[in-house]
């Protein structure tokens, strides 16, 4: 059954791709509301711009004007909420911006939803469901073993994953308290095309490719479980359509790679990818260059995605290997897409 589904900050990098595969994928309206941030890309969407079942709208969470006013004339089935600030580096020099989209405009689009319900009918309400998409930095720092699970307890370390966590607090009080329909998702990290340049993995591609340092934060053996965008999207299709209401569900690649030799992969590949190498330049490894840490750094984070594998049969499908590939391959075609978002 089609359904109307309500995108927040369907431009970003996650949120473009989810938007591009449900419109291809299912038979589902979508409309797309974004504030269009430096990190927010509509040629991240030209494949889909013009179809008949999307509809964008530039606009602010925080704008409860806005959102009552969308609420009432598209009247969304659906809502997955995925417009925030997302960058820790940018969280540590200006935490300003992450209070006020994460916590600030995720309680004025909770609070729109909850007088949205409550002027649908019986049957419409049994339907609608909101879907908060989150990360796993709300877990903080894991130690050298174990793994995230959904009862992990809260410790965020930077400004963003602490806003980050009181999203989430927030969607589950007025879950419990208003009865707001709602289940969560936690993911590991991203990566894949259309990832805004400043983070590490296509950061590192261009960089090299231009013969610029590659910065390490650290001894660069900070750990992270690497998520294939699609496969990322593919999951909380499932968890929007199927998942139990007032449940969390973890998503995880089961790829824990440490910084440095995430990198080395990077400049392997592209050492046999790229023929025409800066001057001075045998192997991009040598532009591995050391800086000085990050405050806060979280030293490991790796995810436990059983609950969702047993519950709504969902598996990851992209190697490390392939996607990492597949990443790599299309930024070095997609350059001028790339040097229009520096």
């Amino acid at each position: 059954m089609s359904k109307t589904i309500l995108i927040t900050g369907g431009a970003g990098f996650i949120g473009s791709r989810l938007v591009r595969y449900l419109l291809s994928e299912t038979p589902h309206k979508v409309i797309n509301l974004d504030k269009l941030t430096y990190a927010g890309n509509l040629l991240s969407l030209k494949p889909i711009e013009h179809e008949p079942q999307y509809l964008f709208i530039k606009g602010d969470i925080c704008d409860r004007q806005l959102l009552d006013q969308i609420l009432a004339e598209q009247q969304p089935d659906l809502i997955m909420h995925l417009a925030a600030e997302s960058h820790v580096d940018r969280s540590i020099d200006g935490p300003a911006d992450f209070i006020q989209t994460n916590i600030i405009g995720s309680y004025t689009l909770l609070e729109a939803c909850r007088s949205y319900i409550a002027q649908l009918t019986e049957d419409k309400k049994a339907s609608f469901r909101f879907h908060h998409i989150s990360t796993d930095e709300v877990y903080g720092d894991l130690g050298q073993e174990g793994l995230f699970t959904e009862s992990s307890p809260y410790k965020p370390s930077s400004p963003y994953s602490a806003s980050k966590a009181a999203s989430d607090h927030l969607v589950r009080a007025w879950g419990r308290t208003f009865q707001l329909p709602i289940v969560l998702s936690n993911c590991s990290n991203n990566y894949g095309p259309y990832q805004y340049p400043e983070k590490l993995i296509p950061q590192t591609i261009l960089n090299a490719i231009e013969g610029k340092p590659i910065p390490i934060y650290g001894n660069g053996m900070q750990v992270r479980d690497w998520l294939y965008v699609e496969d990322h999207v593919r999951a909380l299709y499932q968890i929007a359509m199927h998942g139990k209401l007032g449940e969390t569900y973890n998503i995880g690649g089961e790829c824990e790679k440490n910084n440095l030799a995430l990198v080395m992969d990077i400049c392997e590949q592209l050492n046999h990818l790229v023929i025409y190498k800066p001057d001075k330049i045998d192997d991009f490894k040598q532009l591995i260059t050391f800086v000085d840490d990050r405050p806060g750094h979280d030293q490991r984070y790796a995810i436990d995605s059983s609950k969702i594998k047993e519950q709504l049969g969902w598996q990851p499908t992209e190697s490390f290997e392939s996607g990492l590939t597949l990443t790599i391959e299309w930024y070095l075609s997609h350059l001028s897409w790339c040097r229009e978002r520096l």
